[in-house]
């Protein structure tokens, strides 16, 4: 065998394992919902329902019959003069977990759902209008998705209810390299934050507290073994292809010279 050949192949043994290296999840890395069987019917008996907090943006507009007598009890801002259209104001819960809310005065809203809150408008609102017709709204209904997944970032909620799949689902879902059995929630209570974690490779993940996504909740993916090895290869990569381009253009010029 010449020379050339000789060198060839050592840079062939070289090179190739640098050009295939790569980790390969497996099944249970990736897949949802791994312990389902055909046609298992799991009933969701999560009781979430979703609480006001501290710092929330909540609109509460009131209407009833009586136009005119239900007016005071919503907050305006501007005039319809020139044109424009007078714009709701909307209620911010502040540190005591209280709004100051018209004619009746100060309102803890803290912790009650928006059902709760809808009934005890109704029932403070009793001396004034009848039958009113209250809508409420959380404004700033946000959850942030960050880690290993292919669009990180906050995203608005329309409603009051995201599971934790639906959060994902904005975000463009987990990457490959995505640890899915291990999820972090992060959760702020009035300044408190809880700490959970839920394995979305399970059929029992409904089951968890933080299935259902509160206002504000931060969702942390983090990396798996192969996403980390792959970090610190991509750290080495220049230098790998630095080698195996010297490599190469070395095997071409002997090549070429027999």
């Amino acid at each position: 065998m010449t020379r050339a050949n000789h060198f060839l192949r050592f840079n062939l043994y070289f090179i190739l394992p640098l050009l295939i290296l790569s980790s390969c999840a497996s099944r249970k890395d990736v897949v949802y919902f791994q312990d389902t069987s055909s046609f298992e019917t799991l009933v969701d008996n999560n009781t979430f329902v979703s609480k006001f907090k501290v710092d929330d943006l909540v609109s509460i507009h009131v209407s009833s019959l009586n136009p005119e007598a239900s007016a005071p009890f919503n907050l305006m801002r501007g005039a319809a003069e020139g044109g424009f259209r007078p714009e709701q104001v909307d209620y911010l819960v502040d540190q005591a977990g209280e709004i100051d809310f018209p004619v009746i005065g100060k309102l803890k809203i803290a912790g009650l759902s928006p059902d709760e809150l809808r009934l005890l408008l109704r029932d403070r609102l009793s001396d004034y209008l009848k039958d009113p017709i209250i809508n409420i709204r959380l404004r700033n209904f946000t959850v942030t998705v960050l880690g290993a997944v292919n669009q990180p970032g906050t995203y608005p909620v329309n409603g009051e209810q995201v599971t934790i799949l639906e959060a994902l689902g904005f975000a463009g879902d987990l990457t490959i390299r995505g640890m899915r059995n291990n999820v972090l929630v992060i959760r702020d209570f009035s300044g408190t934050k809880v700490y959970n974690r839920i394995d979305l490779t399970s059929k029992d993940m409904v089951k968890s507290p933080v299935y259902y996504l509160t206002q504000n909740d931060v969702v942390y993916v983090e990396p798996n073994k192969s996403g980390i090895k792959e970090t610190s290869l991509d750290q080495r990569a220049g230098i790998y292809v630095s080698i195996a381009s010297v490599l190469i253009t070395s095997t071409v010029l002997i090549l070429t010279r027999n």
